[in-house]
């Protein structure tokens, strides 16, 4: 009963943090390692999309499992690279905030894809968040120690997705990861809004 306490409050905590929280393109300053690192967890559209992400990946199982949270960070990394290479992309907040309700929905109704096609998915939503991550580095600031923080927060938060669903999503019978999921495509949706 604990652990489903904890992963709900986990989730209603996630859904109540503060909009002014959310990592938008062109704000903040970025210097090395530790700014990289911070990024992903400084706003509320990342954190969520990506521990939804690693839920999802262990929800699913098998290889899944690696291969969800893999293709996200290689492609988020690929996004990254797209925007320190001063190209243009469109809709990237749209395309985070849409992530987040993706995410949410996918965990929320449990569907029943392949492994491939679930990566597949994760990897177009995460070349919005490399976008979002490598815009906010400036000229100055060594890009691979940015890359290096976000890369590893971003992968920390997957397994955090993992942890939760290992500890309190199988002993529900996916209930609580259910409702936790339909709390993130509600949060995705208020941030598609502008309300969060």
């Amino acid at each position: 009963m604990r652990m489903k306490s904890g992963a709900a409050a986990c989730a209603a905590a996630m859904a109540a943090m503060p909009g002014a929280a959310l990592a938008h393109t062109g704000a903040g300053e970025a210097h090395g390692f530790l700014h990289g690192f911070a990024h992903p967890a400084g706003g509320l559209d990342h954190v969520l999309a990506m521990v939804a992400a690693g839920v999802l990946a262990a929800c699913l199982g098998g290889r899944a499992r690696w291969l969800v949270p893999a293709v996200f960070v290689l492609m988020m990394v690929a996004g990254a690279a797209w925007a320190l290479a001063g190209f243009e992309l469109s809709f990237v907040e749209a395309g985070i905030a849409l992530s987040v309700v993706a995410s949410g929905l996918a965990l929320a109704i449990r569907p029943n894809v392949p492994a491939g096609i679930a990566a597949a998915l994760a990897g177009i939503f995460a070349v919005f968040h490399g976008y979002a991550h490598g815009a906010e580095i400036p000229a100055d600031v060594s890009g691979f120690a940015y890359g290096a923080g976000f890369v590893l927060a971003t992968a920390l938060l997957h397994l955090t997705g993992i942890a939760l669903w290992l500890g309190a999503g199988q002993a529900a019978d996916g209930a609580v990861i259910r409702l936790g999921g339909a709390a993130i495509a509600v949060a995705g949706a208020a941030i598609f809004g502008g309300y969060l």
